[in-house]
């Protein structure tokens, strides 16, 4: 890992730790913890969050965390996805391989697995496979929107080399502050470093998940903030789903008086993040 990919982690993690201090597992949540999901019991584990008082089978969110693909775990997006799970959802959190060690699609292989790991097991955690929701966050949105098209787009698919389940149906996607056509980005120099093999055009292409919208994509609920520095990045997916007559909504979070930045939802003492968070879990139940 470089140095400047190393000062990004200890900034995040202090970032986060600071966030999130004093928080506890709710009273109202029965939280099963450290499921291994893969053959690596470090980085292939996941923790099942579900409200005590909730009728089983229950609708399901998986959250994809985000990192700059280099950083996080289930543990940093605990609270949140308890806080989630608190609107009346069972929450998949779970954590995946990072890079620059594990390259793409390393991630979404381990995200391909966990959805294959709620299938198969239904009926101990009372989940609801005809409701499966998924939302990610930053590098969590990317990879989310193109497990979304690998899921979709058959084209798209046969560029990678692992197998989805063939029942899996996403019901609903929520796309956290992303980031969706890599080719379109400043930082796309960092990325060919961080995430291909090659650097090939043809890689940033794949790693370009709104060139792969179509109109069996899963409904969307895009979100960004005015002061998030990937907002540039959100209109690239919203065009492709209106493109496709793919049901969405798109907002941006934040007024002239209240600047909101990246990822502002994770913070769940924030008004500003409930209020998203709210929203979002109000799209998924629209969908039911």
């Amino acid at each position: 890992m470089s140095l400047n990919s190393k000062i990004f982690c200890f900034m995040c993690k202090k970032a986060d730790t600071a966030r999130d201090e004093g928080l506890t597992t709710p009273e109202s949540i029965a939280r099963f913890d450290n499921i291994v999901y893969g053959s690596d019991s470090k980085w292939q584990v996941l923790d099942v969050y579900r409200p005590k008082d909730i009728s089983l089978p229950a609708p399901v969110i998986v959250n994809v965390h985000g990192g700059g693909w280099v950083y996080g775990d289930k543990e940093v997006y605990q609270y949140y996805c308890m806080d989630l799970a608190n609107r009346g959802f069972i929450v998949v959190n779970f954590t995946y391989r990072l890079a620059p060690k594990n390259r793409f699609p390393a991630s979404v292989e381990d995200t391909n697995a966990v959805f294959d790991w709620v299938l198969k097991n239904v009926g101990e955690y009372g989940f609801d496979t005809d409701n499966i929701f998924a939302l990610g966050d930053s590098a969590g949105a990317q990879m989310l929107s193109i497990y979304s098209a690998i899921l979709t787009n058959p084209e798209y698919a046969s560029r990678f080399n692992f197998k989805v389940p063939a029942s899996l149906k996403l019901k609903g996607i929520a796309l956290n502050c992303g980031l969706y056509d890599i080719e379109n980005t400043p930082n796309i120099s960092f990325l060919k470093d961080l995430l291909t093999n090659k650097g090939s055009r043809d890689e940033l292409i794949t790693l370009s998940p709104a060139k792969f919208v179509t109109a069996d994509y899963p409904p969307s609920y895009v979100m960004t903030a005015n002061f998030d520095e990937l907002k540039e990045q959100a209109p690239f997916i919203v065009k492709a789903l209106e493109k496709n007559g793919v049901k969405h909504i798109f907002k941006e979070y934040g007024t002239d008086d209240n600047k909101l930045y990246h990822v502002f939802h994770c913070n769940i003492k924030s008004e500003d993040a409930k209020k998203a968070n709210d929203d979002e879990c109000e799209f998924f139940k629209s969908l039911i």
